[in-house]
């Protein structure tokens, strides 16, 4: 293992652009995790091209670091405070991988029919990608389609999703409301979330299978185009004066109800 103590080493550098640079990591088609639980649970699930960690790191975290070590392409020793400088964290663990980018599904054959999914269209803020991703697991939500938006593979979007995002479906749309002809023809039942949607419908999403739930962007919702392409305009139904809910927490409460 060799021993990297200049930030102006090129692997330095390609690890610094990918944290900070969602074009960066599109460019290469690699990204970052950071922090030791989080690369861990990488393994076996995305191919880890370079890892790193700190002198401390390697006893701190021998249970974590072990099986990433066994993983990698290469692994490299940093210094500390390296570790420190480039870090999107406040507190670093000392341990981070470059990984190569799962490729996304296309094909909307591959959805089970008896399914339940989440379509999210150009959701922004990475840390409602993350948690949407961590609960759509823990959950057993069939997976996720998403059209838009914040990038998956966002440091802070990785983080909230705690591995999650690494070991769901994640289906890409380049057009949402295009995508629901294919996906209603195999017999899905499109369910928009607006405040505006009917929440008496929303009592009975965990009576059938084969669902597809929308929520659009945290401003403006749902696309027009999209709304229109949707079978059922749904509302969370909702007491007090709250009009509307984080998309996150939103996320959370759909899928709950899915597969209660």
């Amino acid at each position: 293992m060799n021993f990297i103590q200049s930030r102006s080493n090129d692997k330095i550098k390609l690890l610094h652009s990918l944290l900070t640079s969602a074009k960066a990591r599109l460019k290469n088609e690699l990204f970052v995790l950071e922090g030791a639980r989080l690369c861990a649970d990488a393994v076996g699930f995305v191919e880890i091209v370079d890892a790193f960690f700190t002198g401390k790191a390697l006893e701190k975290y021998k249970a974590y670091t072990s099986p990433v070590l066994k993983e990698a392409g290469q692994s490299h020793e940093i210094a500390e405070d390296l570790a420190g400088r480039i870090s999107a964290t406040k507190a670093s663990q000392g341990v981070f991988c470059i990984c190569k980018t799962p490729s996304f599904l296309h094909d909307f054959e591959a959805l089970d029919p008896l399914g339940n999914y989440l379509a999210l269209e150009n959701i922004q803020d990475p840390a409602n990608i993350g948690a949407i991703a961590r609960s759509a697991e823990a959950l057993g939500i069939s997976g996720l389609i998403i059209d838009g938006g914040c990038d998956i593979f966002n440091p802070k979007a990785l983080r909230a999703a705690m591995g999650s995002s690494l070991r769901l479906k994640i289906f890409e749309s380049e057009d949402l409301a295009s995508s629901l002809i294919p996906i209603k023809q195999k017999g899905f039942i499109t369910l928009a979330f607006t405040p505006c949607g009917n929440p008496d419908a929303f009592k009975s999403l965990h009576t059938r299978a084969g669902n597809v739930c929308l929520i659009g962007n945290e401003g403006s919702g749902l696309s027009a185009e999209t709304l229109k392409a949707c079978d059922i305009e749904v509302a969370i139904p909702m007491k007090g004066k709250a009009q509307s809910l984080n998309a996150a927490a939103a996320a959370a409460i759909i899928m709950w109800e899915l597969v209660r």
